[in-house]
């Protein structure tokens, strides 16, 4: 699986694992997060499950492929701290705002820490459980390692994962937040509202018949000179919109530089290749 920690949490993410991992298990852990290794997934109720594939190894009596079975918790917040959190988070416009969008603020660590508390991890503490069913005696061990990356996957696509891994479902937050003054003000504006659908006889334009026929002749001489000189196109507000909407990281994209630098990229040396041509 490629491109684990795209984004800044998914960064800090991994960035906790490795402060407390031995960096060659690190190397073996990061091997084991592909599909070809973890079989199973799953996240429910704040614990992360995986069924993970490992190595047939004659020499410690392994002669059958095992599959183990590792699990990971993090810590939950207490209630109590929640409601202090979501208060901080309340009396912020721009952070309640983010979030009622399904997006994560940059400052939002700066909210917890603000309380003593965390929302990323910052060290091993912040598991309460690290479990693997293979022989290892070191935890975490490598199919661990290769679990904490997936996850880092995960959450690179759907932060508010790390809500719920502290105990704190997505609608229980953002119904918290649209109860606070802020939210109640703000959050009508942004209720996602359907369109209705109107049927239509046809997926492509039907063409109409003409009035009278065409005359053949003017269409192909025409009547009108072309002009000499052509005005000069008006540049774009927001030039390669279409580009730019899905963002830096959309869903097919599965490298880890930017998918807008690399088309603006390309779009130069278009522009530039015969440019003292034309």
């Amino acid at each position: 699986m490629a491109g684990h920690g795209k984004t800044w949490w998914g960064q800090r993410f991994i960035g906790a694992l490795e402060g407390f991992t031995d960096s060659a298990r690190l190397r073996r852990g990061r091997s084991y997060s592909g599909e070809n290794r973890i079989l199973a997934f799953d996240i429910g109720d704040g614990l992360v499950s995986a069924t993970v594939r490992g190595n047939v190894n004659p020499y410690f009596g392994v002669y059958k492929e095992p599959h183990y079975k590792t699990r990971i918790r993090m810590n939950p917040i207490p209630a109590k701290d929640w409601d202090k959190v979501i208060a901080r988070l309340g009396s912020n416009a721009r952070l309640v705002s983010q979030l009622l969008m399904g997006e994560m603020p940059e400052r939002i660590e700066e909210v917890f820490a603000g309380l003593r508390l965390h929302l990323l991890p910052g060290s091993r503490k912040d598991f309460a459980l690290t479990d693997c069913s293979c022989p290892d005696y070191a935890n975490p061990c490598k199919h661990i390692a290769g679990v904490y990356y997936r996850l880092a996957g995960q959450l690179d696509s759907d932060p508010f994962l790390l809500f719920e891994l502290r105990g704190l479902s997505r609608e229980r937050l953002h119904k918290a937040l649209s109860a606070t003054p802020l939210g109640r003000a703000l959050a009508p504006l942004m209720d996602e509202r359907e369109e209705p659908v109107e049927p239509a006889e046809s997926f492509f334009t039907r063409p109409l018949p003409a009035a009278t026929p065409p005359d053949y002749r003017d269409f192909w001489s025409g009547q009108k000179r072309l002009p000499n000189e052509i005005e000069p196109a008006t540049p774009a507000a927001v030039p390669g919109i279409l580009v730019k909407k899905a963002g830096d990281l959309p869903g097919f994209w599965d490298r880890d530089n930017s998918f807008v630098e690399v088309m603006e990229e390309m779009y130069r040396r278009v522009r530039e290749k015969n440019k003292g041509v034309l």
